[in-house]
């Protein structure tokens, strides 16, 4: 998780900041934004929370862009969309949303980002470090066909663990399964509800006009199974649900595919798919997707309690002084008492069960390639 910021511009504030302070919030910089890294629960209690009951989280920093059709027909956004992802957003259905990722003409990755139907139009949620960049991008590529709109007036709550659902409930929301989305209203507040998030746990996400960001958000708090959570735990559980970090774990120079992201790729925008290509960097994705990569992201399971954190250099054993790869996320992981990692390795290396070293205050400790998730996900499918 990245805390610093390479500019010495003034730091943003979210709709939540007030409150933030108010709730004991330890404020630090995040991509631009003044963001609370944890409050006084602390980061093991506040993770470890949001597994067994309901965290609140302020993702307001995030971007969140409309793509209106010039044409009125919402099918013709999701086929201009279709040239800047290897996603099948064409068949989305009004009410749904999809993951997909912003490419490269090399096929690396620009920006992951979540599109959903909203029937009239597409909404896009996009990664706070990139949104400017995704805003330019869409509208030097796609304002032949769509309106593009930065929906900045609005802020973005995630509600995430076992007892979220039952928390919502209470504001009368209707019944919504994973991956479900679309206005909803909530205790008379307009709201654009998800049924997702990017903790591994079932929860929600909820885009919320700023002006009513604070009183949804103590209205949420009111309840005895909520408590407020920080970036740190919000860290601490993606990576637990081996959920990548944009800028970390995938960026520019990696492809979906060696990103161990081929599962988003629908068939229909594959080799011999009704939609084959047509995006940015397609012939390389859809080279890797038929004949693999020589890298994989893995998970990774250190042996001992001394957490592994990310540019930690990886080598296939104790000795050797090649490196084959890279630690891009790692940590202690509370839910299983361990540390926890995440990397790239040759394919050769990649597979569950193989072992490899890291080198650690110049010793090598070893590590085991692990399947991920490394906490099973709980998505209310």
């Amino acid at each position: 998780m990245m805390l610093a910021r390479d500019d010495h511009s003034p730091l943003k504030h979210t709709p939540l900041h007030a409150l933030h302070v108010a709730s004991g919030g330890k404020m630090v910089p995040f991509a631009g934004y003044d963001m609370p890294v944890q409050f006084p629960t602390g980061v093991l209690r506040e993770h470890l929370h949001t597994r067994n009951a309901a965290g609140l989280f302020d993702v307001s920093h995030m971007g969140q862009i409309a793509l209106r059709p010039k044409s009125g027909k919402v099918g013709d956004a999701a086929l201009a969309l279709e040239r800047l992802v290897p996603q099948d957003i064409l068949s989305v259905a009004p009410g749904r949303q999809r993951y997909a990722q912003f490419t490269n003409a090399a096929g690396g990755i620009l920006d992951d980002l979540m599109v959903a139907n909203f029937g009239s139009h597409l909404f896009l949620v996009v990664n706070a470090a990139c949104k400017a960049e995704d805003e330019a991008h869409l509208r030097a590529s796609l304002s032949d066909a769509c309106e593009i709109e930065s929906l900045g007036n609005r802020a973005l709550i995630a509600l995430q663990g076992p007892k979220a659902g039952s928390v919502l409930a209470r504001l009368c929301v209707e019944a919504m399964r994973f991956m479900d989305t679309g206005p909803r209203r909530l205790a008379d507040i307009d709201c654009f509800v998800s049924r997702s998030g990017y903790t591994g746990e079932d929860g929600f996400e909820i885009s919320v006009p700023a002006e009513q960001a604070e009183q949804l958000a103590r209205m949420l708090l009111a309840s005895e199974d909520v408590l407020p959570i920080g970036l740190g735990a919000r860290d601490s559980l993606r990576l637990e649900a081996g959920l990548c970090l944009y800028g970390h774990d995938i960026d520019t120079t990696t492809t979906p595919v060696e990103g161990a992201l081929e599962w988003s790729i629908q068939k229909s925008r594959r080799h011999g798919g009704a939609r084959a290509g047509g995006f940015a960097g397609a012939d390389k994705i859809l080279d890797q997707l038929e004949k693999g990569t020589p890298r994989r992201r893995v998970g990774l399971r250190p042996e001992g309690r001394a957490p592994v954190r990310e540019g930690a250099p990886l080598f296939a054993d104790s000795a050797s002084s090649e490196q084959i790869g890279a630690v891009t996320s790692g940590g202690f992981g509370p839910s299983l008492n361990a540390p926890v990692a995440m990397g790239y390795l040759p394919s050769s290396h990649a597979a569950p069960g193989s072992s490899v070293f890291a080198e650690l205050r110049g010793q090598r400790l070893p590590l085991r390639v692990a399947a991920m998730p490394f906490v099973p996900n709980t998505y209310k499918r």
